[in-house]
C-alpha cells in the first residue's frame, strides 16, 4: 500500500514537546503504529536544550513519514509549536499528540472513519486520564462518548450544547481545510489552558460532528514529575488566574459567534469542574493563597449572568452562591466536601424562618431546589472511621440528615465496598443494618449508625477506596463516598500480623477531597515501598516551589 496514496494517507499528526526527552519518541512511535492512515507525524520541538531534537532526528532517518520541525526559542506555551505544525500540515485531517502522552492502536483509523463517513469536520473519541505509575485509567467525560451518547453525528455543536465541557484538543480529528477557512489557531506564546480558547473557536465556527466510543487518546498523568504538566501545577495562584483568564475567553467567542447556549453551557461546565476541582484543595493552601482565590473568583463569578448560577440545585452553583455571599473565606471544610465527587453536605443544617433550608445561619444561602431533588441524587453526607485491630476491623458509619429527607425515606441498610483504586475491582463488600438516632434528638441533627466488620484478608496491597451504598425503605439507593472522621488515633498506621507474610501495614487516611480511603502494604518489602514512596513524594514537594 501506497503511503502516499491520498485514499489511505489521510492524517497528518502533530506532536509537541520542550524538553522531554525521555518520553517523546514513545508519544512519536505510537502515531507511526497508527499505520498507513497517517501521511506524516510532524514532531514540533518548542527549544529544546535536552537532547530532543537529536533524538527526533535519529528517529526521522530511519522514519521517511516523520519530519521534524525546530523552533529556536522557546514560545512557552503549546499554542504556538501547534500552530506552526498545523500551518506545516498537508494531510486532509490534523490529530494533536502531546510529547508525554500517547495515541492508542487504531485510534487515527477510527476517527478517519467516523469522520470521512459522516462527512463531519471535527471527529472526538474517547480521551482516557491514565495515572501512572500504576493506574487507575479514568475516561474523561464519559458521558460525551459512552453510548448511548456515541457513536452520534451531530450537523451543529448547538444539539448538544455539554460538547463544551471537552475542552480537550487531542482526542479530536480536524479537517485542516476547515480550521484553515475559518482561522481557527491556537493563542500564542505564554497562555495557559490554551484549549480552552481553541476548542471555543473550533465550536463556534459551527462544524458538523462524530462522536464515536472508543478510546482515541491516552493522556499520562505524571504526579512525581520534576516539572509538574499545567493541568496538575496549581499550588501558584497565578495557575488560577490563567485558568479564568482562558475561561473567560472561551465564553467571549461563543458569544461573540452568537453561540449563547454554548457560552451559557461552557459556564456550567467551570462551576462544575474547575471551580470544585479547586475549592476541594483550598483547606490546603496558605492563608494568603485562599485570601486572593477568593477574591479573585468572586470578581470572576460577578461577570456571570444570574441565570447562569440559579437555580441552586447543583453543587457548583451552591458554591457559587456561597462565594458571592462571602467576602472572605469561610465554611473551607463544607465547601471541599460539596466540591467532593459524589458531593456531600457537611452539618450543621439550618433553617429560615419559613423553615427553607439554608447553608448556614451566617450565609444564608437558600436550599429550597437542592433540597428538593431526588434522594439518589442528593449530596448525603457519611461519615466513616476505620479501626484496625489484631481481634478485627471496624468500620463504622454514621449517615446525617438531610432537612429531613433522609428520616423521610427510612434508611435501612448500607453496603461498604472497597475498591481498588489501580483497577477499580471490588475487594470486599461489607453489609451493615441502620441505627437510628436516640428519641428526642433535634430532627436537623438526627444521624443513623451502621457497624460492619472488614475482612482485611480479601484486600492485598495497594490503595482501596471506600464506597458506601445506601439503601432506604421506599427502595431508593444512593452510591457515595465515605467523610474520613479524624480524631485520636483514627488516620493512624497499624503493623498486624499477616499469615504468610509476618506484616502488614494498614493506615485508613482521608483523600484530597476529604473521603476515607486505605493503604495495605505486605511482608517488610511491602512496608518499606510504603515509606519510600512517602519520603520520595516529600522531597519532591520541597523541591518544587
Amino acid at each position: 500500500m501506497d503511503l502516499r496514496d491520498p485514499q489511505h494517507a489521510q492524517v497528518s499528526v502533530v506532536v509537541i514537546g520542550h524538553d522531554d526527552a525521555p518520553h517523546i519518541t514513545g508519544a512519536v512511535r505510537s502515531a507511526l503504529a497508527q499505520g498507513p492512515v497517517v501521511r506524516e507525524v510532524l514532531a514540533v520541538d518548542d527549544g529544546s536544550t535536552d537532547g530532543s531534537p537529536d533524538l527526533l532526528d535519529a528517529l526521522a532517518a530511519r522514519e521517511p513519514r516523520l519530519r521534524v520541525l525546530r523552533r529556536t526559542d522557546n514560545s512557552g506555551g503549546c499554542g504556538t509549536p501547534r500552530n506552526d505544525g498545523l500551518a506545516a500540515a498537508s494531510a486532509p485531517y490534523a490529530l494533536f499528540l502531546d510529547s508525554d502522552d500517547l495515541l492508542p492502536p487504531r485510534a487515527a483509523a477510527l476517527l478517519l472513519a467516523a469522520a470521512r463517513e459522516q462527512r463531519a469536520e471535527v471527529a472526538a473519541g474517547l480521551c482516557v486520564r491514565r495515572e501512572l505509575p500504576h493506574g487507575p485509567d479514568r475516561p474523561w467525560q464519559p458521558r460525551l462518548y459512552a453510548p448511548p451518547a456515541a457513536p452520534a453525528v451531530l450537523g451543529h455543536p448547538s444539539e448538544r450544547p455539554e460538547l463544551t465541557r471537552d475542552t480537550l484538543c487531542v482526542n479530536k480529528l480536524y479537517r485542516t481545510d476547515f480550521l484553515r477557512a475559518h482561522d481557527v489557531r491556537f493563542p500564542e506564546g505564554r497562555f495557559p489552558y490554551e484549549d480552552f480558547v481553541f476548542t471555543a473557536r473550533v465550536l463556534a465556527a459551527g462544524p458538523r460532528l462524530a462522536l464515536i466510543p472508543d478510546p482515541v487518546y491516552f493522556w499520562q498523568v505524571r504526579r512525581d514529575a520534576d516539572r509538574l504538566s499545567i493541568s496538575l501545577d496549581r499550588a501558584g495562584i497565578d495557575n488560577w488566574r490563567a485558568r479564568t483568564d482562558a475561561h473567560r475567553a472561551a465564553v467571549d467567542v461563543l458569544f461573540t459567534a452568537g453561540e449563547h447556549a454554548l457560552a451559557r453551557a461552557s459556564r456550567a461546565g467551570f462551576l462544575d469542574l474547575g471551580l470544585r476541582m479547586y475549592a476541594r484543595e483550598l483547606d490546603r493552601r496558605t492563608p494568603e493563597y485562599r485570601r486572593q482565590w477568593w477574591a479573585h473568583t468572586r470578581s470572576y463569578l460577578g461577570t456571570f449572568d444570574p441565570d447562569d448560577l440559579n437555580p441552586v440545585d447543583r453543587p457548583g452553583r451552591l458554591l457559587a452562591g456561597v462565594l458571592l455571599a462571602a467576602p472572605q473565606p469561610q465554611d473551607l471544610p463544607r465547601l471541599r466536601e460539596l466540591a467532593s465527587r459524589p458531593a456531600r453536605l457537611l452539618p450543621p443544617h439550618a433553617r429560615g424562618q419559613d423553615a427553607t433550608p439554608l447553608w448556614s445561619n451566617e450565609l444564608p444561602v437558600p436550599l429550597d431546589r437542592l433540597a428538593a431533588r431526588p434522594l439518589r441524587t442528593l449530596p448525603l453526607t457519611v461519615s466513616a472511621r476505620l479501626r484496625p485491630r489484631l481481634r478485627g476491623t471496624t468500620l463504622r458509619l454514621r449517615l446525617h440528615e438531610f432537612y429531613g429527607r433522609v428520616a423521610q425515606a427510612e434508611p435501612v441498610r448500607a453496603e461498604a465496598e472497597f475498591v481498588e483504586r489501580r483497577t477499580g475491582r471490588v475487594g470486599a463488600r461489607c453489609p451493615a443494618r441502620f441505627r437510628s438516632a436516640p428519641d428526642g434528638t433535634p430532627p436537623d441533627d438526627r444521624t443513623w449508625t451502621a457497624e460492619a466488620t472488614v475482612p482485611l484478608r480479601r484486600l492485598g496491597a495497594g490503595t482501596w477506596d471506600l464506597r458506601v451504598l445506601l439503601r432506604f425503605a421506599d427502595g431508593t439507593e444512593r452510591l457515595t463516598s465515605a467523610h474520613a472522621t479524624d480524631g485520636p488515633g483514627l488516620l493512624r498506621r497499624r503493623a498486624l500480623p499477616s499469615a504468610g507474610r509476618g506484616v502488614r501495614l494498614v493506615q485508613p487516611y482521608a483523600t484530597h477531597s476529604g473521603s476515607l480511603a486505605l493503604r495495605i502494604a505486605l511482608g517488610p518489602r511491602g512496608a518499606f515501598g510504603v515509606f519510600r514512596r512517602r519520603l520520595v513524594r516529600l522531597l519532591g514537594s520541597r523541591r518544587r516551589p
